[in-house]
């Protein structure tokens, strides 16, 4: 106004930073009612059926399994993935994480399914031998490798190390946590395009336009999205199967769109007639290789890192506190368990925190403890009735790989949303996330890309445990960037005040034991009063 008598114009504000994640329907300690919890639930189980369906796809018929064994092995994984889902929501870190499969093991299962001296007479002749001989061996290395993990957090190891960790450190490990496992997104989608585009197009229609221009106020369409869509394109998928659209397609675009591709329906048993619980020692007594278990132990550690990020992207999207350090560390212990299952029941692969599932409750908004216990019940309760649960297990990979696209974006965008604790002023800041999150990608692509070109990996010697030790961590992009970017922070004028407002440190000192705020006792303290007698620090 003229003559300066008016106000002031407001200065523009930037958006305040929240410890816990606002806009979150129900937070940890918040379930839903009970039919939309089960729907939910059913919803996190057909989400982690992609992994535990894929890996034992890819990796049986290799070590000489048929059908049959793969129906088998992909009850067992989905059976111990339910028992561990259980434990780790009511013993470990409490957080409404699934324990699945994990791609990280599954290089250094191929080492051991391609060794010497499961090549012979008596295999050739019979491959089910082979198959069992190979799957002991597996095991054998899975037991061993769990011990580091069991060691590290129940021992309190792993907690001294993230007490170190800040939100500045924290930003490349939860974000390439998700958007490191971009091979698995589109590439998969344009594997089969007629399927997974329309998946991935509807999927966003669905869950992001659909809330907008509908206004129902009940959220459908943003919590049930998967289910909606899945069976619409799952039917769509069918009609062109039993259509004869791919009787004369190439192998691998059947593998990719067929809905009957994996052989599992036929091979499933029926419930009634054929009952069948997954049991230790299923395949044999483990057998034991020093080497190789050096190697799966290398490989443990790169799943532990890489849990560590999905582990704080759950909590994040669970709208529950930081996790304290201790609680942290007592997750990464029961993880270990996890592993140890893994390789007693004979899974052909190891557990680490679902990114897919951590993806689901940001995308649905509902961070509810009780809903992934439902979903494990799903999980147990699926993989002892075969036939129903097969069923389920025939979503194509395409339609999977859709899903991947939107669940691993939210992953990555939930360690980016860190950065509202730290100056992205300062310069040492930008150095750290730049670097850290560019090699994060560099590094494993050229790992990656010598090993498709060369058929082995940048370290090439006569002992293929030796290479798995250097070429898997150096493969995994939340590896190479949280590691890079930890040790950058910690290192890198660390004893400057300024710099450790720079980092965000002083959000997350509160958040450093587990008594130190009233909220840590909400979210993560034992049940059945067993704090009592496993205080945690």
């Amino acid at each position: 106004m003229a003559g300066g008598g008016g106000a002031k114009a407001e200065e523009p504000q930037p958006h305040p930073p929240k410890e816990q994640l606002p806009g979150v329907s129900f937070c940890i300690t918040s379930p839903p009612k009970w039919p939309e919890a089960i729907l939910l639930g059913f919803q996190h189980y057909i989400v982690m059926l992609g992994t535990t369906v894929i890996i034992p796809t890819a990796l049986v018929p290799q070590m000489g399994g048929g059908n049959e064994e793969k129906a088998k092995v992909i009850q067992t994984l989905l059976f111990v993935a339910g028992l561990n889902t259980l434990t780790q929501t009511l013993f470990g870190s409490r957080l409404p994480a699934v324990i699945g499969g994990s791609y990280t093991f599954v290089a250094a299962t191929i080492s051991i399914i391609l060794a010497g001296r499961f090549s012979g007479d008596v295999e050739d002749a019979n491959p089910i031998v082979k198959f069992k001989r190979t799957m002991r061996a597996i095991q054998g290395a899975m037991i061993v490798a769990s011990t580091l993990q069991i060691v590290l957090g129940f021992s309190g190891l792993w907690r001294n190390v993230t007490r170190f960790l800040s939100p500045l450190s924290a930003v490349p490990l939860v974000s390439l946590a998700g958007f490191g496992l971009y091979e698995f997104g589109f590439p998969g989608v344009a594997k089969c395009v007629e399927i997974g585009l329309p998946q991935l197009i509807i999927l966003i229609l669905v869950s992001q336009y659909a809330p907008n221009v509908l206004h129902s106020g009940k959220n459908i369409f943003d919590r049930f999205a998967v289910i909606v869509t899945v069976v619409i394109v799952w039917i769509y998928a069918h009609l062109l199967t039993v259509g004869g659209a791919y009787n004369d397609a190439a192998p691998k675009t059947q593998a990719s769109c067929r809905t009957d591709r994996a052989g599992l329906i036929d091979a499933a048993p029926w419930f009634l007639s054929q009952i069948r619980i997954p049991y230790p020692f299923q395949w044999g007594p483990p057998t034991f290789d020093a080497g190789e278990a050096f190697a799966m132990m290398v490989t443990s550690f790169v799943a532990l890192v890489e849990s560590t990020g999905a582990f704080i992207a759950v909590s994040r999207f669970a709208s529950a506190t930081p996790l304290p350090a201790s609680i942290l560390s007592r997750g990464v212990g029961w993880q270990g368990i996890g592993i140890l299952l893994s390789g007693l029941f004979g899974t052909v692969n190891g557990s680490s925190v679902s990114v897919e599932n951590a993806g689901l409750l940001a995308l649905t908004r509902v961070g509810s403890r009780r809903v992934v216990q439902i979903s494990a019940g799903f999980m147990i309760f699926f993989s002892i009735l075969g036939k129903f649960g097969a069923v389920f297990a025939s979503i194509p990979p395409a339609i999977v790989a859709a899903l991947y696209c939107l669940f691993f974006a939210y992953v990555g965008s939930g360690g980016l949303s860190f950065l509202q604790f730290c100056n992205l002023n300062s310069f040492r800041t930008k150095f750290i996330l730049g670097f850290s999150i560019f090699m994060g990608f560099s590094v494993p692509q050229y790992f990656n890309e010598f090993t498709a070109i060369r058929g082995y990996g940048p370290v090439h010697t006569s002992g293929r445990w030796f290479n798995d030790m250097i070429n898997v961590p150096f493969s995994s992009e939340a590896f190479v960037a949280g590691c890079l970017a930890y040790f950058l922070d910690i290192t890198l004028q660390r004893g400057d005040s300024a710099v450790r407002k720079d980092r965000g440190k002083h959000w997350w000192d509160k958040f450093r034991y587990f008594r130190t705020d009233t909220r840590s006792e909400e979210f993560y303290s034992l049940p059945f009063n067993l704090n009592k007698y496993f205080p945690s620090v």
